[in-house]
């Protein structure tokens, strides 16, 4: 439930009650002066509020799956001077109308004797003028109305090539959310890439190549996940997240990685920041490493790694070709900062490289940027490498590897920050109020399913898939809550109604309909999956790169194959022949021969733009390079990856006998969509149906209460009724509708799902009839033949079945 002021439930059970309410449009409140001549006076006639969840499960099963979409109408009067279809009608003047055009926001709140809750927070769906009518009337949607957008999701290969999800149904409305600038952390810094200019040049503007949530799987936003760890080796957070959601090892040294979207160079005078949230009081051990690996020419590897050590106090950023600063040649600056070890809790930590410290040099430059739990910021000094071991020659950014002993989210890499990047900057970005709650992931993903239609029509498929709810509450923020919610018998009520005061009216039904006693769900088998890489192609012959200029190459998204991320660029030491790859040479003669390969010259970045992807190759070298191989043929190779076989799709089932002896068989099978991707969880779901469904559980609908503005959907609701159907027990929330008029008092009306049904039928004290009348299968007597046929004559009319049969 909503809590109000110390005066709130005061007012609530006081004889003396009055609504009272508060309505704006556009920022300004109903009845307030926008223009002098025109707003004085206006007047809110009536208001009503409507929420449910939506699903397609059986009535009485409701409360356990579906999203829920609030609408909120209204009807607006006009002033003393005019009507309101003047003020408010599509063709009124803007300064009026564009209170309540579609898209303007809308803020409702309502209450008793002058104590107000929110009651809705959305956007402007329609409104309608009728001339002569002096009142307009206003629908508005909920935060939905803002998931309008189509559904995408970045759909790598290493889940089923691996065997570990890579996602979960949670990850994805998170991912779906963003999209639709409802954030549950801080988002990606440069989400969109820059244009090539007249000029024909690009990658000038921040891009962010990474951007991991950390929400219910490792799968990114951008770029791809490379190594995907056991889930049996973390869990998630939520209360103790830095932010919604984090992703907690349960070992020390636990490890993953992704490719970015773009494989920005070194040396190079761009300036890259790598960060993540994270709290150090979560987690087996104090330490977290963010390392860049960058791929030379031929087999090397050069590194650049992040390393902070909580127990110790102290920031390590080392540079050079060792996995770590003691197994092999490299060069690190250390910061100690006591406050790391003495406040445990949600850190922001990130490091700025530039990879050339000086104009042309190949040693980089490093500066750590940390945010305490205390809001206190932290600039670390500015370390220019000057050993040659921490030397970064030409080179590609390969991989992004995070490995941690605590609890984190958010992580991400952004490269071309301005130059002029401060702490603050740092600190600041993605602070906003919380407009998002997750719950744990039910549906581990090893690929995510193909989807279509907008972001919320996807997260109510989710929703139903996974028997959880969704919805945007009273406040506008996003509730993400799995069947565990409803699985757990309420402690106690969060509101106790009873027929002596609060309850006017109410409807108990039971239904066998709401009776499903064998409950089936299909999956589909994506363990470990054998891949095919034969579906390679060259999007574009050889094309030429002038030198500071940028060249795009784009091609459909395939219908079957997953997403890979940016060529990788190869040279003659160290050839590739699988996988994305392209070669850059510095000459060109076709079919011929392709030049000397060039390594750390030329920037390669891939991005979904709508249904296609765009390749772009930025050359920043000094010469003209070619995308051709050593014997002059187009280099250029996308290789998405494809299973040799399509996964089976089995069920599990679950069944309840004794209720089939009272209710007989009655079935229920769970849509077969894509979502469900293995046995157990299979078998899960199919037994969390057969739990909510065995017996019809009552449903109690049109209970007409005193207004509490209070309620929301969820809420454990005791209904004790001593005058009508006799009953005291406890209920969920699955339904609200509130309404008030001009003048008069407001209306709640709450549909309840109950907890439990009304126990086992008894059965034995009751001589059931049989479902066929018995005296069909009897046969007649001889007595009875006779009886009714006294002659042979009579016999010989009829058929010896009808003679015999006694029906």
């Amino acid at each position: 439930m909503q809590s109000g002021d110390s005066e709130l439930p005061k007012a609530l059970a006081s004889g003396d009650r009055f609504p009272t309410h508060t309505t704006r449009l556009g920022g300004f409140n109903i009845g307030e002066v926008v223009s002098e001549e025109t707003s004085r006076g206006s007047r809110l006639q009536s208001w009503s509020v409507e929420r449910s969840y939506n699903t397609d499960l059986p009535g009485a099963m409701r409360a356990f799956a579906g999203s829920a979409s609030a609408q909120l109408e209204l009807e607006i009067s006009g002033t003393d001077a005019l009507p309101a279809p003047q003020l408010y009608s599509p063709w009124a003047p803007r300064v009026t109308g564009d209170l309540v055009r579609p898209g303007q926001t809308v803020v409702h709140s309502a209450g008793i004797n002058g104590h107000d809750l929110p009651a809705f927070r959305g956007t402007v769906r329609s409104r309608t003028a009728t001339s002569g009518s002096g009142t307009v009337k206003v629908s508005v949607l909920d935060g939905a109305e803002r998931l309008r957008g189509p559904a995408q999701f970045n759909n790598p290969y290493t889940g089923f090539s691996t065997g570990n999800p890579i996602a979960s149904e949670v990850w994805c409305v998170d991912e779906l959310l963003r999209q639709g600038g409802v954030h549950s952390c801080p988002p990606p810094r440069a989400p969109e890439a820059d244009t090539v200019g007249p000029d024909g040049a690009g990658d000038y503007d921040a891009f962010t190549i990474l951007y991991a949530s950390l929400h219910g799987g490792v799968n990114s936003t951008y770029g791809q996940p490379e190594s995907v760890p056991n889930p049996a080796d973390y869990s998630y957070v939520h209360e103790e997240a830095p932010h919604t959601m984090a992703l907690v090892p349960k070992a020390r040294g636990l490890s993953m990685a992704w490719m970015p979207r773009s494989r920005v160079l070194t040396p190079s005078a761009d300036v890259w920041l790598a960060e993540a949230h994270m709290n150090s009081a979560i987690g087996p051990g104090n330490t977290v490493e963010i390392k860049l690996l960058l791929d030379r020419l031929g087999t090397g590897t050069g590194r650049i790694s992040l390393n902070v050590d909580f127990a110790a106090g102290r920031v390590t950023i080392y540079s050079g070709t060792g996995a770590d600063m003691d197994s092999g040649p490299a060069w690190g600056f250390k910061w100690s900062w006591p406050k790391l070890a003495a406040l445990k809790g949600a850190w922001h930590i990130g490091m700025l490289v530039t990879p050339s410290g000086t104009s042309g040099g190949t040693l980089p430059t490093v500066q750590p940027l940390l945010v305490a739990p205390d809001g206190t910021r932290m600039l670390g000094g500015i370390g220019t490498y000057v050993d040659p071991s921490a030397n970064q020659p030409a080179a590609e950014l390969n991989t992004i590897q995070l490995t941690t002993d605590i609890a984190v989210e958010a992580l991400q890499v952004t490269t071309r920050v301005s130059p002029f990047f401060t702490l603050n900057d740092f600190a600041e970005h993605g602070k906003r109020a919380k407009a998002v709650e997750l719950g744990d992931p039910v549906l581990p993903l090893r690929t995510i399913p193909k989807v279509s239609g907008s972001q919320w029509d996807v997260i109510s498929e989710m929703a139903r898939a996974s028997i959880s709810t969704a919805e945007f509450d009273e406040r506008g923020v996003f509730r993400w809550r799995s069947f565990r919610r409803f699985q757990q018998r309420p402690v106690a009520a969060d509101l106790i109604v009873t027929s002596r005061r609060e309850i006017a009216a109410l409807t108990v039904s039971e239904e066998i309909d709401a009776c499903r006693n064998y409950c089936e769900q299909p999956y589909l088998d994506w363990r470990k999956r054998l891949f095919d890489l034969t579906g390679e192609f060259t999007p574009a012959g050889v094309i030429e790169i002038p030198a500071g200029q940028s060249k795009e190459v784009s091609y459909p998204i395939p219908d079957e194959g997953f997403e890979v991320g940016p060529p990788t660029p190869y040279d003659d030491a160290a050839p590739l022949s699988g996988g994305s790859r392209v070669r850059f040479g510095d000459a060109w003669v076709k079919d011929v021969s392709g030049g000397t390969a060039v390594k750390g010259a030329v920037l390669v970045s891939v991005r979904r733009v709508a249904t296609e992807m765009v390749l772009r190759f930025t050359n920043r070298g000094t010469k003209t390079l070619y995308t051709t191989t050593k014997d002059g043929k187009p280099s250029i190779v996308v290789a998405p990856l494809k299973v040799f076989e399509a996964p089976a799709q089995p069920s599990k089932a679950k069944w309840d006998t004794e209720s089939q002896k009272y209710y007989g068989l009655q079935q229920y099978v769970a849509q077969s969509g894509e979502w469900v991707q293995s046995a157990a969880v299979a078998g899960q779901l199919a037994d969390v149906l057969l739990q909510a469904g065995k017996f019809p559980v009552p449903v109690l609908s049109d209970v007409e209460v005193l207004y509490d503005p209070r309620i929301q959907l969820g809420d454990v609701v005791r209904v004790v009724d001593t005058t009508g159907a006799a009953l005291d027990t406890l209920t969920w929330v699955i339904g609200i509708r509130t309404t008030a008029g001009a003048g008069g008092d407001v209306q709640q009306s709450l549909t309840l799902r109950g907890y439990e049904p009304n126990g086992v039928p008894l059965g034995y004290w009751l001589s059931t009839d049989p479902p066929t009348d018995p005296d069909c299968s009897r046969s007649r007597t001889y007595a009875e033949v006779t009886a009714g046929h006294s002659t042979l004559e009579e016999l010989a009319t009829i058929t010896y079945r009808a003679l015999k049969e006694y029906v």
